[in-house]
């Protein structure tokens, strides 16, 4: 007898076309639940940003406590035209990546069937590895003189070594994996302290790794990004210079709104979050023409992380063949509405 695999997700759609995507990836994920054995119960959690205006926090105080118990997050979208993003950030998703200690910051980017890369862009396929608790993006600083000619603002960046290695670790992972050779984002050149160190970690971890690792400054790597996409296959980067490069990768292939991010706590000991990254585009919200591709390329890493790797592998080539057959939202030149091209998807599975 076959024993069914049971999942428990929560899920945050959270604000804008989050509310209409996150719908899409749950239809998909359903629709590969029972072929390949498994189940899913979805937790609905309606926090965000309707829940700041209405009780001035993103999401309840006890809300860390109600998201430990389940197997993974499953995040649509955050953002309001009325709420500062300081507020819209650090008030969710920032507490859950740090309380649950998801240190990874797992962003893959490669070329996509239809869709027209940069021109000077190859096929590339590629991983970044951004560390996503430490690093530049510390609470550790503020503001004084406020409103005086010598007003200043200091924020403090904090690397350790222990965080470092980790996300190092990681890195040197699954370029060994890849069979090929890990670049670290640095300016060491530049930042006299931290940077230097982040190279010297990086350097004797992958050794240890037997990995070999290429150290190129970020204003150099950014265009190297750019021009030679394909020369890059993980690159492993601080919290700010991970953050940057992953877009810049994924404009590079076409668009950011088929980007897919998941937050990883690689030891498994608190859930993991994914997410799409192209935020809440309050301006296209309620029409049904949304991007879906993000979220269901998110929901694809969540199954994966979750061990259902044939599904996911099934979600992502499912999807492709829809980009490949010129069916698409009209961000990407095409004429499918978000239920359309969600409904394609499932056809294929």
């Amino acid at each position: 007898m076959r024993v069914t695999q049971q999942y428990t997700i929560d899920v945050i759609a959270g604000d804008g076309i989050g509310k209409e995507v996150t719908p899409a990836a749950i239809r998909c994920v359903d629709a590969l639940a029972h072929r390949h054995g498994f189940t899913v119960e979805w937790r609905h959690r309606y926090w965000g940003s309707d829940h700041f205006l209405e009780h001035g926090t993103m999401m309840p105080s006890d809300g860390l406590e109600q998201l430990a118990t389940g197997d993974a997050i499953y995040l649509g979208a955050v953002g309001h035209p009325d709420i500062d993003d300081t507020e819209t950030l650090w008030g969710l998703l920032i507490p859950i990546r740090r309380e649950f200690q998801q240190y990874v910051n797992l962003r893959p980017a490669r070329t996509l069937p239809g869709l027209a890369a940069h021109a000077t862009a190859t096929d590339f396929d590629m991983l970044i590895v951004r560390e996503n608790t430490e690093g530049e993006y510390s609470e550790i600083g503020g503001r004084f003189g406020r409103g005086t000619p010598a007003e200043a603002a200091v924020q403090e960046a904090v690397f350790t070594r222990h965080g470092i290695e980790r996300i190092t670790r990681y890195a040197c992972a699954l370029a060994a994996d890849r069979g090929r050779k890990l670049v670290s984002a640095t300016k060491s050149n530049g930042i006299i302290h931290t940077m230097p160190f982040w190279d010297e970690v990086v350097a004797e971890v992958a050794a240890e790794e037997g990995i070999e690792v290429d150290k190129v400054l970020i204003d150099a790597l950014a265009a190297r990004f750019v021009l030679a996409p394909d020369s890059i296959d993980v690159c492993v980067a601080s919290n700010l210079f991970g953050d940057i490069l992953s877009d810049l990768a994924a404009a590079v292939a076409g668009s950011i709104g088929v980007a897919p991010s998941a937050n990883l706590n690689p030891e498994r000991e608190f859930p993991s979050l994914f997410e799409p990254v192209h935020g809440s585009a309050p301006d296209i919200a309620g029409r049904g023409i949304a991007n879906p591709v993000a979220a269901i390329w998110a929901a694809a890493m969540m199954l994966d992380h979750l061990g259902q790797p044939d599904a996911a592998a099934q979600l992502e080539a499912a999807f492709r063949d829809c980009l490949a057959n010129g069916i698409a939202t009209g961000d990407l030149g095409g004429s499918a509405s978000t239920d359309e091209f969600t409904a394609a998807v499932i056809e294929r599975l």
